[in-house]
């Protein structure tokens, strides 16, 4: 029989400090003990968004490459649009790598923080050039503005990794309202507190179906609770007077 996830979720939730750390997930024991949780959401996550996949528009490895870096404080639509010009002036990392810095950054302007995401990926291109796509998360975090985040999202969509978790803005904001995670926007933690309950092979579809529930619903400023299909099972929806 299915178990009554509006009930257990306000015990799971209470306002008391032995409730609020009760899915604080700092070992697999813990991890085991409220995978259940985990499991209604994500099922009803894949349920609601069955066809998931990056938001951002690219060919091949160099052009996500590329676009993950342009997608800092960007939205994807927008670095979507650059993209089309900045691929279609240099398509190969060969070609930006030889471009003039003053041309790329009149292109990726519209990103903002243009002149430090032109450098990085001019910069990016030339490594690329002399070594090749890498094919580990440790030659992601070599290349110029590549952190865990877009290094975890690459080992994911070039290489189908498992346990990978891309920890944006998204996956924080909706882990912690959700109670997965407990009250840090440290990406670190998250990512490391996310890999204890979600199973590997679907974590890529996971942080997918965050984003797209982020943006259809969970929004940062006024998240639409009461249309919310994840409401019984929300730690800040449960546990905020109303």
């Amino acid at each position: 029989m299915k178990p009554d996830y509006q009930e257990t979720s306000s015990r799971q939730f209470s306002d008391s400090q032995e409730g609020s750390s009760r899915l604080v997930v700092d070992s697999q024991e813990e991890a085991s003990r409220f995978l259940p949780h985990y499991q209604e959401i994500s099922s009803r996550l894949f349920a609601h968004y069955p066809e998931l996949k990056c938001a951002l528009n690219f060919r091949n490895p160099y052009e996500l490459l590329v676009a993950s870096r342009l997608s800092a404080q960007c939205t994807d639509k927008r670095v979507n649009i650059v993209c089309e010009e900045l691929f279609r002036r240099w398509p190969t990392p060969e070609a930006l790598a030889r471009a003039n810095l003053s041309d790329v950054e009149s292109v990726v302007r519209p990103c903002g923080l243009y002149r430090m995401k032109s450098k990085d990926i001019v910069a990016m291109a030339k490594m690329l050039e002399q070594r090749g796509i890498p094919d580990t998360l440790e030659g992601f975090l070599e290349l110029p503005g590549v952190g865990r985040k877009i290094a975890n999202l690459l080992m994911g969509e070039l290489y189908d990794a498992p346990g990978v978790i891309v920890a944006d803005t998204h996956c924080i904001r909706l882990s912690n309202r959700l109670g997965l995670v407990k009250n840090t926007k440290d990406p670190l933690k998250v990512e490391m507190a996310l890999r204890k309950i979600v199973p590997p092979q679907e974590s890529m579809r996971f942080c997918h179906a965050l984003v797209h529930h982020g943006r259809e619903c969970c929004d940062a400023r006024k998240p639409r609770c009461e249309e919310c299909f994840l409401q019984d099972l929300c730690k800040e929806y449960v546990t905020k007077d109303r």
